[in-house]
This record gives structure tokens, C-alpha cells and sequence, in this order.
């Protein structure tokens, strides 16, 4: 059973922060489990969360490269491959989501760094910039409907809208992740474990908001760019 820690030191031992740091948890480079302070092995090593999320960005990049390839052959073949005038508000739409992966960063360095309270408003931070690009999306939706640019108006049209769909239910769901970390995680654990548990869940959701930032990106220069 995991050795259960009585002060923010042992802790702080367990995620690198303590004498016996090597690498990111004080037992094993990149979160290894060897043991805890009496020598007990642990049930949980950080790397657990980290093999889902990968998985799940695997899946992800091939669902967008999939349809990626489907763009870029169907605009060279008919005549019908109308593009439209791009809304302007995707521009902030991109400055929201590039500014949401900086402070999800120093989110998860505050945790790192056993400062909560800054963790938690950083987290907070994060979660209404991901809200806020939601909603210029919708904005921009609502904006391309008054031009007359409907989702079966030609191809160009089709593909924006799931692009765009598709991209926004991927990051609500990296939302959720936060604001389950924020509900759930924002109390320090007494356990190697629990400590342990709480850091790799704020490392995967950091990986996958990363990604999801990097996504928006390349699917912006695609759509903007890619006629």
C-alpha cells in the first residue's frame, strides 16, 4: 500500500520537488515508481495518464488527417469548390486559443511548484479562454449564416463546418477535463499516490490542450490559406 506522507515535504519529495528529485517525482525519471518513503511500491505512476492521452491524440490525428486529405483532393477536383470570405473573428479566435496554451502552462508549473492557489487561477484563466473561443466560433457560424454561406451551400462551406465542428467538441471536451481538475484536484493529497494522481492529471490535460492549440492552428492556416 502507498506510504502515506504527513507534510508538504514528503510530497514535494514525490513530484520533484525534494532532495531526492530525479527528473520530475523524486522516485524514477519521468515518473517512475519504485518505491514510496518506506520503500513501498507505488500503485500509480503519472505515465498511466499520460499513455491515455496520447492514444486519444492519435486517434484525433488521424480523424484530421483523414479529413485533411479529403479537402485538399476534392478543392482540386470540380468546379463547384467556391471558397468564402473567412470572418475576421477567427483571427481572435486564434489569439484566444494560443494564449489559453500559455497560461495552462503556468498553470501546471504552479502545481509543480506546490503554489495551489495559483494553479487553481491559472486553471480558472484557461477555462474561460477556451470558453471564449467556443464562443467566436459560434460567432463566426452566425456570421457566415447572414451571408448565406449554409453548411450544403457548396463544398468549401461543408468542410469549414465540420473542420470547425469537429475542432470545437474535441477542445469542449479538453473543458471538461479542466473543470474537473479545478473541482476535483485543487485540494493537496496526503499520498504519494493521491499527490502523484493530481500532477499526471494536470500533465495529460496540459499535453492535450497543447495539442488542441497547435490543431487550431494548422487547421487556420488551412482554411485561410488553402483555396
Amino acid at each position: 500500500m502507498a506510504a502515506t506522507v504527513t507534510n508538504t515535504e514528503g510530497v514535494a519529495t514525490a513530484i520533484g520537488g525534494g532532495p531526492r528529485s530525479r527528473g520530475g517525482n523524486g522516485f524514477q525519471k519521468n515518473g517512475g515508481s519504485r518505491d514510496g518513503q518506506d520503500g513501498e511500491p507505488l500503485r500509480f505512476t503519472p505515465e498511466r495518464y499520460r499513455i491515455g492521452v496520447w492514444m486519444a491524440i492519435a486517434s484525433i490525428v488521424m480523424l484530421f488527417t483523414a479529413l485533411t486529405s479529403a479537402y485538399i483532393v476534392r478543392s482540386a477536383s470540380g468546379n463547384d469548390w467556391r471558397p468564402i470570405a473567412m470572418p475576421k473573428v477567427l483571427w481572435l479566435s486564434t489569439l484566444l486559443i494560443v494564449i489559453s496554451s500559455v497560461t495552462m502552462e503556468v498553470s501546471r508549473r504552479s502545481l509543480k511548484q506546490q503554489q495551489d492557489a495559483r494553479y487553481g487561477r491559472w486553471l480558472i484563466i484557461t477555462v474561460a479562454l477556451g470558453l471564449a473561443f467556443l464562443g467566436s466560433q459560434i460567432i463566426a457560424w452566425r456570421q457566415l449564416v447572414r451571408q448565406g454561406a449554409y453548411l450544403a451551400s457548396n463544398p468549401f462551406n461543408s468542410f469549414f463546418y465540420l473542420f470547425t465542428a469537429a475542432h470545437g467538441l474535441h477542445l469542449l471536451g479538453g473543458i471538461m477535463a479542466l473543470t474537473y481538475l479545478l473541482l476535483r484536484t485543487r485540494q493537496r493529497r496526503s499520498t504519494i499516490d493521491g499527490e502523484l494522481r493530481r500532477v499526471g492529471a494536470a500533465d495529460s490535460a496540459t499535453i492535450y490542450w497543447h495539442f488542441m492549440d497547435v490543431l487550431w492552428v494548422a487547421l487556420f492556416f488551412l482554411l485561410f490559406f488553402w483555396k
